[in-house]
């Protein structure tokens, strides 16, 4: 099987481009990586993996941020605003709270535009660039939105994001608009606009950059490499389990790539790959579902519904990817309630982390399987964070305490606080 945690760095075939190609994971039929716009298998309609024939170690990279790790990337620059370099939090208080050895918390919050898909974005609009595409387009909860409409305006290239009406945070639906993207809002759930952005793709009217795009998640999964290698740096050692939120299971399949691809170049022993551990909220969680019943494969859920909107999908394309990831390194997958996600989010806030409430979700799942004895004591854990505070602001203001109104007086003002 091509997702063993195990397999070995694969032969380089005719049809690589400078030791880069594109490869099926159902059938393993191989593909130029751009001489024609692909999303999935020519054959079985699968999902594609972008494959190197020189999977980089450690001593391959150098500088900052994303481009830092150009040697495990299809090309040494992108379409960057910058991106990546992204803190890894030490939260003293939480961690003793939740009862682990060691819990860090990677911000993701803290990229150009709020979230985490600016990783994806850099690499896929270089890629949109390379095919000589037009028109930009995804489906989005929010942030991915976002994300496309900045990198596609400093691609200057035009940009088209579906969102579905009514169930996308105000914050991203401003940033998209202020970039200058073509908003639609669908009469529908995210699951619908994807529908309709892969039906536009499939026409040739627009270049899909959701995560089904195998090149977007090239860029996200430098995410694992700065955690792994930021950790090393402090701890001489890596994190035992690294626990994400799960949407589309973009971040879990990456991640798992990034830890295969280093093991495949010697860089990181199998046994010191960190358990990927997914989180979905109670009302949205196919991945849970299919973790839990031993499936294969996830059932698609028609009615999803949970505050923590990044995370608000019925259908994660990339569950072939990330169900081995989470299984190969023996993970699992934790449903919790949006009471529990807005109480891990001003626990992070308690800590200056401001985090919008689908990344906290990471951190309310940790909290339930150390309860559950699923996560051990002496664990060294990292919480992975998505999107920062101010993405879902009114999220924020519901979680957080109300203003106290006060006369327009100093002496009132101190009695009022003696109170």
């Amino acid at each position: 099987m091509s997702l063993e945690l195990t397999a070995p760095a694969p032969e380089e075939p005719s049809v690589a481009d400078d030791g880069t190609w594109l490869e099926c994971i159902a059938c393993g039929a191989q593909f130029a990586p751009f001489e024609d716009v692909r999303y999935t298998c020519d054959d079985c309609d699968g999902l594609l993996e972008v494959r190197y024939a020189s999977p980089p170690t450690w001593d391959d990279f150098e500088g900052r941020g994303v481009w830092r790790y150009n040697a495990a990337l299809p090309f040494e620059e992108g379409v960057s605003l910058p991106e990546g370099a992204t803190p890894l939090h030490e939260v003293p208080r939480l961690e003793a709270d939740v009862g682990v050895e060691t819990l860090r918390v990677k911000h993701e919050g803290m990229n150009p535009t709020g979230s985490f898909k600016d990783r994806g974005m850099t690499v896929g609009v270089r890629v949109a660039k390379e095919l000589g595409v037009g028109r930009l387009a995804c489906a989005s909860t929010g942030n991915t939105s976002a994300a496309l409409a900045a990198y596609g305006a400093r691609g200057g290239m035009e940009t088209l994001v579906l969102l579905p009406a009514g169930k996308v945070a105000a914050g991203k639906i401003a940033q998209a608009s202020l970039h200058d993207a073509r908003i639609l809002e669908v009469d529908g759930n995210f699951d619908s606009c994807l529908d309709i952005v892969q039906d536009l793709a499939a026409r040739g009217e627009a270049y899909l950059l959701n995560s089904l795009n195998p090149f977007r998640l090239e860029g996200q999964k430098t995410i694992g490499l700065e955690i792994l290698e930021e950790f090393h740096e402090d701890y001489g050692t890596y994190p035992d389990r690294i626990v994400l939120p799960v949407g589309n299971a973009g971040n879990t399949s990456a991640l798992y790539k990034a830890f295969r691809e280093l093991v495949q170049s010697g860089a990181l022993d199998a046994a010191d790959v960190p358990k990927l551990t997914g989180v979905q909220a109670e009302g949205a969680a196919p991945m849970v579902e299919a973790i839990e019943n031993g499936w294969d494969e996830t059932r698609r859920w028609e009615d999803v519904e949970t505050r923590a909107t990044a995370i608000r999908i019925g259908n994660p394309v990339n569950a072939p990817k990330a169900l081995p990831g989470i299984r190969e390194t023996g993970g699992t997958a934790v449903a919790v309630s949006d009471e529990e996600i807005t109480e891990a989010q001003r626990d992070l806030a308690a800590e200056g982390v401001g985090v919008e409430p689908a990344s906290a979700a990471s951190v309310a799942g940790l909290r339930k399987l150390r309860a559950e004895g699923v996560v051990d004591a002496d664990e060294q854990v990292v919480c992975l964070t998505t999107g920062h505070l101010l993405k879902d602001p009114d999220a924020a203001f519901e979680a957080g305490d109300d203003p106290e109104p006060v006369p327009n007086d100093t002496e009132a003002v101190l009695e009022h606080l003696a109170e």
